[in-house]
Protein backbone atom coordinates (compact mmCIF):
# COMPACT_ATOMS: atom_id res chain seq x y z
CA UNK A 1 0.00 0.00 0.00
CA UNK A 2 1.04 2.87 -0.89
CA UNK A 3 1.70 5.72 1.83
CA UNK A 4 -0.82 7.96 1.64
CA UNK A 5 0.43 10.95 3.41
CA UNK A 6 2.47 11.87 0.26
CA UNK A 7 -0.99 13.31 -1.29
CA UNK A 8 -1.49 15.49 1.39
CA UNK A 9 1.87 17.15 1.41
CA UNK A 10 0.32 20.64 -0.47
CA UNK A 11 -2.43 20.65 2.65
CA UNK A 12 -2.38 24.50 3.68
CA UNK A 13 -1.66 24.76 7.20
CA UNK A 14 -4.48 27.01 8.72
CA UNK A 15 -2.74 28.50 11.95
CA UNK A 16 -0.62 31.37 12.01
CA UNK A 17 3.09 30.62 11.67
CA UNK A 18 4.24 31.76 15.18
CA UNK A 19 1.55 29.40 16.75
CA UNK A 20 2.63 26.49 15.05
CA UNK A 21 4.47 24.11 17.19
CA UNK A 22 3.94 20.89 15.98
CA UNK A 23 4.28 20.26 11.98
CA UNK A 24 1.09 19.94 9.99
CA UNK A 25 2.11 16.83 8.10
CA UNK A 26 2.97 14.95 11.79
CA UNK A 27 -0.26 15.93 13.15
CA UNK A 28 -2.11 14.24 10.26
CA UNK A 29 0.50 10.94 10.72
CA UNK A 30 -0.29 10.53 14.58
CA UNK A 31 -4.31 11.33 13.77
CA UNK A 32 -4.03 8.50 11.07
CA UNK A 33 -2.27 5.98 12.81
CA UNK A 34 -4.54 6.52 16.24
CA UNK A 35 -7.56 5.84 14.39
CA UNK A 36 -6.07 2.98 12.71
CA UNK A 37 -5.34 1.99 16.30
CA UNK A 38 -8.71 2.06 17.77
CA UNK A 39 -8.62 5.82 18.44
CA UNK A 40 -12.17 7.82 17.73
CA UNK A 41 -11.66 10.77 20.14
CA UNK A 42 -9.37 13.77 20.58
CA UNK A 43 -8.05 12.88 24.46
CA UNK A 44 -7.91 9.51 22.46
CA UNK A 45 -5.44 10.38 20.18
CA UNK A 46 -3.59 12.51 22.34
CA UNK A 47 -3.61 9.45 24.91
CA UNK A 48 -2.05 6.97 22.24
CA UNK A 49 0.53 9.96 21.06
CA UNK A 50 2.05 9.87 24.65
CA UNK A 51 1.69 6.12 24.59
CA UNK A 52 3.66 5.85 21.42
CA UNK A 53 5.49 8.94 21.60
CA UNK A 54 9.32 6.97 21.78
CA UNK A 55 8.52 4.70 18.64
CA UNK A 56 6.99 7.95 16.77
CA UNK A 57 10.21 9.73 17.53
CA UNK A 58 12.01 6.48 15.60
CA UNK A 59 10.86 8.24 12.18
CA UNK A 60 8.93 11.82 13.06
CA UNK A 61 10.36 15.07 14.38
CA UNK A 62 7.87 16.14 17.34
CA UNK A 63 9.17 19.42 17.40
CA UNK A 64 6.68 20.33 19.99
CA UNK A 65 6.33 16.79 21.42
CA UNK A 66 2.87 15.31 21.11
CA UNK A 67 0.31 17.44 20.34
CA UNK A 68 -2.69 18.16 22.97
CA UNK A 69 -6.28 16.81 21.98
CA UNK A 70 -7.14 20.96 21.67
CA UNK A 71 -4.38 21.13 19.25
CA UNK A 72 -5.77 18.53 17.70
CA UNK A 73 -9.75 19.54 17.66
CA UNK A 74 -8.59 23.23 16.51
CA UNK A 75 -6.86 22.14 13.93
CA UNK A 76 -9.07 19.85 12.08
CA UNK A 77 -11.96 22.25 13.11
CA UNK A 78 -9.93 24.80 10.38
CA UNK A 79 -8.83 22.55 7.36
CA UNK A 80 -10.44 23.49 4.48
CA UNK A 81 -12.14 19.83 3.99
CA UNK A 82 -12.51 20.73 0.35
CA UNK A 83 -8.80 21.03 -0.08
CA UNK A 84 -8.34 17.56 2.18
CA UNK A 85 -10.49 15.96 -0.02
CA UNK A 86 -9.08 17.01 -3.25
CA UNK A 87 -5.91 15.21 -1.25
CA UNK A 88 -8.15 12.62 -0.66
CA UNK A 89 -9.40 11.90 -4.59
CA UNK A 90 -5.96 12.28 -5.36
CA UNK A 91 -4.37 9.24 -3.72
CA UNK A 92 -7.90 7.18 -4.28
CA UNK A 93 -6.99 7.75 -7.81
CA UNK A 94 -3.47 6.29 -7.55
CA UNK A 95 -4.56 3.26 -5.98
CA UNK A 96 -7.88 2.55 -7.09
CA UNK A 97 -7.81 0.20 -10.17
CA UNK A 98 -11.20 0.20 -11.77
CA UNK A 99 -12.02 -2.05 -13.58
CA UNK A 100 -14.97 -2.33 -16.48
CA UNK A 101 -18.51 -3.16 -14.90
CA UNK A 102 -17.13 -2.23 -11.95
CA UNK A 103 -20.25 -0.95 -9.66
CA UNK A 104 -20.00 2.32 -8.02
CA UNK A 105 -22.60 2.75 -5.10
CA UNK A 106 -23.68 6.41 -4.27
CA UNK A 107 -25.13 6.77 -0.89
CA UNK A 108 -25.42 9.51 2.09
CA UNK A 109 -24.95 9.26 5.52
CA UNK A 110 -25.79 11.59 8.62
CA UNK A 111 -22.97 12.31 11.22
CA UNK A 112 -25.41 12.07 13.93
CA UNK A 113 -23.51 13.07 16.53
CA UNK A 114 -22.70 15.97 15.12
CA UNK A 115 -26.04 17.58 15.80
CA UNK A 116 -26.94 19.32 19.35
CA UNK A 117 -27.60 22.90 20.20
CA UNK A 118 -29.81 23.12 17.70
CA UNK A 119 -27.00 22.62 15.07
CA UNK A 120 -28.04 21.05 12.09
CA UNK A 121 -26.45 17.25 11.66
CA UNK A 122 -23.43 16.89 8.80
CA UNK A 123 -24.64 14.89 6.28
CA UNK A 124 -22.38 13.37 3.55
CA UNK A 125 -22.40 11.46 0.25
CA UNK A 126 -20.29 8.67 -0.32
CA UNK A 127 -19.45 6.41 -3.17
CA UNK A 128 -17.82 3.29 -2.67
CA UNK A 129 -16.52 0.99 -5.08
CA UNK A 130 -17.84 -2.44 -4.81
CA UNK A 131 -14.91 -4.73 -6.40
CA UNK A 132 -12.17 -2.07 -4.52
CA UNK A 133 -13.60 -2.49 -1.48
CA UNK A 134 -12.84 1.64 -1.78
CA UNK A 135 -14.37 4.89 -0.81
CA UNK A 136 -13.55 6.63 -3.82
CA UNK A 137 -15.28 10.06 -2.43
CA UNK A 138 -17.43 11.93 -0.52
CA UNK A 139 -19.27 15.51 -0.52
CA UNK A 140 -20.81 17.10 2.32
CA UNK A 141 -24.76 17.67 1.42
CA UNK A 142 -25.00 21.56 2.14
CA UNK A 143 -27.17 22.62 5.06
CA UNK A 144 -30.74 23.82 3.82
CA UNK A 145 -30.57 20.95 0.82
CA UNK A 146 -30.18 17.29 0.43
CA UNK A 147 -28.41 14.50 -1.65
CA UNK A 148 -29.67 16.23 -4.81
CA UNK A 149 -27.09 18.82 -4.41
CA UNK A 150 -24.63 16.94 -3.35
CA UNK A 151 -24.72 13.80 -5.78
CA UNK A 152 -23.66 15.62 -8.74
CA UNK A 153 -20.57 17.65 -7.23
CA UNK A 154 -19.54 14.32 -5.96
CA UNK A 155 -19.93 12.61 -9.61
CA UNK A 156 -17.81 15.35 -10.90
CA UNK A 157 -14.84 14.60 -8.78
CA UNK A 158 -15.15 11.18 -9.68
CA UNK A 159 -13.18 8.62 -12.18
CA UNK A 160 -16.01 6.63 -13.62
CA UNK A 161 -15.17 5.54 -16.91
CA UNK A 162 -16.61 1.76 -17.63
CA UNK A 163 -18.30 1.72 -13.99
CA UNK A 164 -22.40 1.05 -13.25
CA UNK A 165 -23.36 3.50 -10.98
CA UNK A 166 -26.19 2.92 -8.48
CA UNK A 167 -27.94 5.38 -6.51
CA UNK A 168 -31.11 5.04 -4.54
CA UNK A 169 -34.31 7.06 -5.46
CA UNK A 170 -33.28 10.81 -4.67
CA UNK A 171 -30.41 10.44 -7.32
CA UNK A 172 -33.47 9.71 -10.04
CA UNK A 173 -32.69 12.53 -11.93
CA UNK A 174 -32.46 13.67 -15.68
CA UNK A 175 -29.15 15.81 -15.20
CA UNK A 176 -27.94 13.13 -12.48
CA UNK A 177 -28.29 10.67 -15.30
CA UNK A 178 -26.92 12.65 -17.78
CA UNK A 179 -23.65 13.06 -15.48
CA UNK A 180 -23.44 9.44 -14.86
CA UNK A 181 -23.39 9.40 -18.90
CA UNK A 182 -20.70 11.81 -19.72
CA UNK A 183 -18.54 10.19 -17.50
CA UNK A 184 -18.37 7.37 -19.89
CA UNK A 185 -20.74 5.18 -17.42
CA UNK A 186 -24.16 3.14 -17.18
CA UNK A 187 -26.50 4.11 -14.33
CA UNK A 188 -29.24 2.54 -12.28
CA UNK A 189 -31.46 4.86 -10.51
CA UNK A 190 -33.95 3.31 -7.66
CA UNK A 191 -37.44 5.09 -8.85
CA UNK A 192 -39.80 5.40 -6.02
CA UNK A 193 -42.68 7.94 -4.75
CA UNK A 194 -40.81 10.55 -5.45
CA UNK A 195 -41.06 10.36 -9.29
CA UNK A 196 -44.60 9.19 -9.48
CA UNK A 197 -45.55 9.62 -13.04
CA UNK A 198 -42.50 7.63 -13.86
CA UNK A 199 -43.33 4.78 -11.20
CA UNK A 200 -46.94 4.61 -12.91
CA UNK A 201 -45.70 4.45 -16.26
CA UNK A 202 -43.36 1.15 -15.47
CA UNK A 203 -45.94 -0.75 -13.52
CA UNK A 204 -47.91 -0.49 -16.40
CA UNK A 205 -45.24 -1.46 -18.67
CA UNK A 206 -44.65 -4.58 -16.52
CA UNK A 207 -48.04 -5.54 -16.44
CA UNK A 208 -48.50 -4.99 -20.11
CA UNK A 209 -45.73 -5.72 -21.60
CA UNK A 210 -43.56 -8.49 -22.31
CA UNK A 211 -40.30 -8.78 -20.39
CA UNK A 212 -37.19 -9.07 -22.60
CA UNK A 213 -34.98 -10.95 -19.77
CA UNK A 214 -35.26 -12.77 -16.47
CA UNK A 215 -33.30 -14.09 -13.66
CA UNK A 216 -33.34 -15.93 -10.66
CA UNK A 217 -31.19 -15.76 -8.16
CA UNK A 218 -31.50 -17.71 -4.81
CA UNK A 219 -28.67 -17.51 -1.62
CA UNK A 220 -28.86 -18.51 1.93
CA UNK A 221 -27.55 -17.64 5.35
CA UNK A 222 -28.31 -16.34 8.98
CA UNK A 223 -31.04 -18.75 9.16
CA UNK A 224 -32.64 -17.29 6.17
CA UNK A 225 -33.27 -18.12 2.33
CA UNK A 226 -33.72 -15.28 0.24
CA UNK A 227 -34.95 -15.31 -3.64
CA UNK A 228 -34.08 -12.23 -6.20
CA UNK A 229 -36.18 -12.36 -9.62
CA UNK A 230 -35.00 -9.65 -11.58
CA UNK A 231 -36.93 -9.18 -14.53
CA UNK A 232 -36.35 -6.66 -17.47
CA UNK A 233 -37.80 -4.65 -19.86
CA UNK A 234 -36.66 -2.57 -23.20
CA UNK A 235 -39.72 -1.38 -24.54
CA UNK A 236 -40.27 1.88 -23.39
CA UNK A 237 -43.60 2.78 -25.14
CA UNK A 238 -45.61 3.24 -22.30
CA UNK A 239 -43.17 5.47 -20.90
CA UNK A 240 -45.24 9.05 -21.27
CA UNK A 241 -41.50 11.28 -21.73
CA UNK A 242 -39.33 8.11 -22.07
CA UNK A 243 -37.17 10.44 -24.22
CA UNK A 244 -36.55 13.28 -22.18
CA UNK A 245 -34.26 10.06 -19.67
CA UNK A 246 -30.75 10.02 -21.10
CA UNK A 247 -29.47 6.85 -22.46
CA UNK A 248 -32.06 5.20 -21.24
CA UNK A 249 -32.69 1.55 -22.42
CA UNK A 250 -34.42 -0.62 -19.98
CA UNK A 251 -36.98 -0.82 -16.79
CA UNK A 252 -35.95 -2.81 -14.22
CA UNK A 253 -38.17 -4.85 -11.26
CA UNK A 254 -36.56 -6.65 -8.50
CA UNK A 255 -38.81 -9.15 -6.77
CA UNK A 256 -37.49 -10.39 -3.56
CA UNK A 257 -38.63 -12.80 -0.77
CA UNK A 258 -36.90 -13.72 2.95
CA UNK A 259 -37.87 -16.51 4.14
CA UNK A 260 -36.94 -17.13 7.84
CA UNK A 261 -36.34 -20.52 9.13
CA UNK A 262 -36.83 -20.31 12.78
CA UNK A 263 -39.85 -18.40 12.33
CA UNK A 264 -41.07 -19.77 9.40
CA UNK A 265 -42.97 -16.57 8.32
CA UNK A 266 -41.56 -14.34 4.55
CA UNK A 267 -40.73 -10.89 3.44
CA UNK A 268 -41.82 -10.01 0.04
CA UNK A 269 -40.73 -6.32 -1.44
CA UNK A 270 -40.48 -5.14 -4.72
CA UNK A 271 -38.30 -2.22 -6.05
CA UNK A 272 -38.17 -0.87 -9.49
CA UNK A 273 -35.42 1.03 -11.46
CA UNK A 274 -34.25 2.62 -14.71
CA UNK A 275 -31.25 2.02 -16.32
CA UNK A 276 -28.87 2.94 -19.46
CA UNK A 277 -27.78 -0.86 -19.69
CA UNK A 278 -29.51 -2.65 -22.28
CA UNK A 279 -32.33 -5.46 -20.49
CA UNK A 280 -29.49 -8.38 -19.46
CA UNK A 281 -31.63 -9.62 -16.32
CA UNK A 282 -28.45 -11.18 -14.52
CA UNK A 283 -26.18 -8.08 -14.97
CA UNK A 284 -28.71 -6.01 -13.74
CA UNK A 285 -29.50 -8.06 -10.63
CA UNK A 286 -25.99 -8.24 -9.68
CA UNK A 287 -25.05 -4.50 -10.02
CA UNK A 288 -28.56 -3.58 -7.74
CA UNK A 289 -27.49 -6.44 -5.01
CA UNK A 290 -23.90 -4.82 -4.86
CA UNK A 291 -25.24 -1.40 -4.38
CA UNK A 292 -25.96 -2.66 -0.65
CA UNK A 293 -22.70 -3.30 0.00
CA UNK A 294 -22.40 0.78 1.07
CA UNK A 295 -24.39 -0.22 3.58
CA UNK A 296 -23.13 -3.20 4.98
CA UNK A 297 -19.22 -2.49 4.04
CA UNK A 298 -18.87 1.20 4.35
CA UNK A 299 -21.67 2.82 6.95
CA UNK A 300 -22.15 -0.62 9.10
CA UNK A 301 -18.59 -0.27 9.42
CA UNK A 302 -18.13 3.21 10.19
CA UNK A 303 -20.65 2.87 12.79
CA UNK A 304 -19.82 -0.81 13.88
CA UNK A 305 -15.70 -0.43 13.84
CA UNK A 306 -15.35 3.62 14.00
CA UNK A 307 -18.16 4.33 16.32
CA UNK A 308 -19.08 7.56 13.89
CA UNK A 309 -22.32 7.96 14.77
CA UNK A 310 -21.34 8.23 18.57
CA UNK A 311 -18.96 11.01 17.38
CA UNK A 312 -19.31 14.22 19.03
CA UNK A 313 -17.10 16.15 16.70
CA UNK A 314 -19.02 19.66 16.34
CA UNK A 315 -16.12 22.59 16.31
CA UNK A 316 -16.14 23.89 12.76
CA UNK A 317 -15.52 21.89 9.80
CA UNK A 318 -14.16 18.95 12.64
CA UNK A 319 -16.84 16.28 12.01
CA UNK A 320 -16.62 16.99 7.62
CA UNK A 321 -12.78 16.74 8.34
CA UNK A 322 -12.46 13.58 10.80
CA UNK A 323 -15.25 11.81 8.98
CA UNK A 324 -12.44 11.84 5.93
CA UNK A 325 -10.11 10.38 8.11
CA UNK A 326 -12.20 7.53 8.86
CA UNK A 327 -12.50 6.80 5.25
CA UNK A 328 -8.75 6.48 5.02
CA UNK A 329 -8.29 4.19 7.61
CA UNK A 330 -11.18 2.24 6.78
CA UNK A 331 -9.98 2.06 2.90
CA UNK A 332 -6.10 1.05 4.40
CA UNK A 333 -7.55 -1.26 6.47
CA UNK A 334 -9.82 -2.96 3.37
CA UNK A 335 -6.91 -2.79 1.20
CA UNK A 336 -4.80 -4.99 3.48
CA UNK A 337 -4.57 -8.50 2.85
CA UNK A 338 -1.73 -9.58 4.98
CA UNK A 339 -4.31 -9.94 8.02
CA UNK A 340 -8.32 -12.03 8.00
CA UNK A 341 -9.37 -10.12 11.14
CA UNK A 342 -12.25 -8.17 10.66
CA UNK A 343 -12.08 -4.52 10.82
CA UNK A 344 -12.44 -4.12 14.96
CA UNK A 345 -9.33 -6.74 15.25
CA UNK A 346 -7.39 -5.15 12.49
CA UNK A 347 -8.03 -1.67 14.60
CA UNK A 348 -6.45 -3.85 17.70
CA UNK A 349 -3.58 -5.05 15.99
CA UNK A 350 -2.52 -1.31 14.46
CA UNK A 351 -2.67 -0.60 17.92
CA UNK A 352 -0.20 -3.80 19.45
CA UNK A 353 1.90 -4.13 16.37
CA UNK A 354 3.75 -1.57 15.03
CA UNK A 355 5.16 -3.33 12.23
CA UNK A 356 1.90 -4.02 10.88
CA UNK A 357 0.59 -0.35 11.79
CA UNK A 358 3.85 0.40 9.35
CA UNK A 359 2.74 -1.94 6.90
CA UNK A 360 -0.70 -0.12 6.66
CA UNK A 361 0.60 3.00 6.16
CA UNK A 362 3.10 2.45 3.60
CA UNK A 363 6.39 3.26 5.59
Amino acid sequence: MENPLQYFSELTDPRVERTREHLLEEILLITIAAVLSGADSWNEIEDYGHAKQAWLQSFLTLPGGIPSHDTFNRVFSRLDPDELERCFLHWVRAIAKMTAGEVVAIDGKSLRGSGAGGKAMVHMVSAWASRNNLVLGQRRVDEHSNEITAIPKLLDVLELSGTIVTIDAIGCQKPVAQRILDKQAHYILAVKENQTHLRTDILDSFRMLPCAAVATEVDGGHGRVETRICSALSDLSLLEHAADWPGLKSLVRIQSERYHKTSGTSERETRYYISSLGPDAAQLNSAIRQHWAIENKLHWALDVAFGEDASRKRAGNAAQNFSLITRIALNLLKQNKSSKLGMKGKRLKAGWDNAYLLHLLGI
